[in-house]
């Protein structure tokens, strides 16, 4: 492709992404409706402020050699009840501190977390229970008399593999809806629960307590492990209601240690001093180059700005592939770091050019060898930083993993900036200028 072609398609780029780094457009009117246009910076706990909760695994009744096990497991669970809840970036992580076992949670942006923490820690065990025979008038003048006249009918929520909000008609009934999937093993149950209660409620208790009372009625046997539960919900009952579902249950009863709010003014002056820092560097960096290099270092301080529109784009959107990436203080550090790294493989190329300059090569030609002969040295190296950066992040806490993440990042577009964008405006000037 002629290094034109390719120019235009590098402005194209960096336009688009520029539109993304904007800040939040006013409300703009398309086909009638109004879109608010805005791609924000999605922050971590430690920069938007937000809530964290410690909670303490109780391992009185387990055996010493499973407990390992069953703080994973329980770690799980209210990972997964975190992300039902609506959390965006949610952390859990579980710790031992000599016999105790705990497991963090932090709840970025999250300014009343009640709800949340009563639905982490809560020891829910949910399970399925048919009705013994048909009440008695008196039996349903009296609650517990009602719930007592259910009994447990072995399925459980070990077998129900999820349950999720949907939105249609079904039996007459439109609006919200509960649509539960189970195990093979859930399904095969659930088929011969509904078989022997056709036209009768399957209640769903969760630690004893009733959930979505009056009980759905069983309208025919269901093959698959495929179901809907249909009401007249509103959207939040038929969304708590899901949550309940997948709730699971833990392996281990859990206490709330402490819930503490932590304000995002830190997270404000951290956010502050990191762009300065940012900028700082950025400028030392660029007139470094320009000073020693020249033209070609002023060319690769216009590639190092494409370089961080681009970054910040990628963070935003995440391209619209991946989940925008989760800013944290690591993160800001890593990003720092990487516009360092980023004129890295310029200096190589440039030196190597020079080198060919010096031995009478013409600079076209010295343009075309630099980059080629310098190209094993800087994907060697680019390689290396993607392998520390996938340990890092293989391995390490949060922190470690936002840094490897943008670090990452950093590297892969620092090589897309220096071997096309550098290169290409490199061909167009000498060209221009021969």
């Amino acid at each position: 492709m002629k290094p034109r072609a390719v120019l235009w398609i590098i402005v194209f780029i960096t336009i688009i992404s520029l539109f993304f780094n904007l800040p939040a457009f006013p409300k703009v009117k398309i086909l009638g409706r109004s879109v608010n246009i805005d791609f924000p910076l999605k922050l971590g706990l430690d920069l938007q402020g937000g809530t964290q909760v410690v909670l303490e695994a109780q391992m009185d009744k387990i055996d010493p050699q499973n407990r390992d096990a069953a703080l994973e497991s329980a770690k799980n669970v209210i990972e997964k009840r975190v992300n039902l809840f609506g959390v965006s970036e949610a952390l859990v992580q579980s710790s031992k501190i000599g016999d105790q076992r705990r497991i963090l949670v932090e709840l970025p942006g999250l300014k009343d977390a009640s709800a949340a923490a009563a639905m982490i820690g809560k020891t829910a065990q949910l399970d399925f229970r048919e009705q013994i025979a048909t009440p008695s008038s008196e039996a349903t003048r009296s609650a517990q008399a009602l719930f007592d006249s259910f009994r447990p009918t072995g399925l459980t929520g070990a077998d129900l593999k999820k349950a999720q909000v949907t939105f249609g008609s079904g039996n007459g009934k439109t609006g919200p809806q509960v649509s539960i999937e189970f195990t093979q093993e859930g399904a095969s149950k659930f088929a011969e629960v509904t078989k022997r209660n056709i036209n009768k409620p399957l209640a769903m208790f969760l630690d004893n307590a009733p959930i979505s009372w009056p009980p759905p009625v069983v309208q025919q046997e269901i093959i698959g492990g495929n179901a809907v539960i249909t009401g007249n919900f509103t959207t939040d009952e038929a969304k708590n209601l899901a949550i309940q579902l997948n709730a699971g249950a833990l392996p281990v009863p859990i206490k709330i240690l402490e819930q503490r709010s932590i304000g995002p003014t830190l997270g404000a002056e951290s956010v502050n001093k990191s762009l300065v820092a940012g900028i700082i560097g950025l400028a030392i960096v660029a007139v470094y180059m320009g000073a020693y290099y020249g033209v070609l270092g002023l060319i690769a301080d216009v590639a190092l700005i494409i370089y961080t529109i681009l970054i910040l784009a990628i963070f935003k959107t995440g391209l619209f592939i991946l989940p925008p990436v989760t800013l944290t203080l690591a993160g800001i550090a890593g990003f720092i770091l990487s516009i360092g790294m980023a004129v890295d493989a310029n200096i190589l190329i440039f030196e190597r050019m020079k080198e060919e300059i010096r031995w009478g090569k013409g600079k076209t030609t010295a343009l075309e060898l630099g980059f080629k002969r310098a190209w094993s040295s800087i994907w060697a190296s680019n390689v290396s930083s993607l392998i520390t950066a996938a340990i890092l992040y293989g391995m390490g806490t949060s922190l470690i993993r936002g840094f490897a993440i943008t670090l990452a990042i950093g590297v892969m577009v620092s090589m897309f900036t220096s071997y096309v964008v550098t290169r290409t405006f490199l061909r167009y000037v000498i060209s221009e200028k021969r």
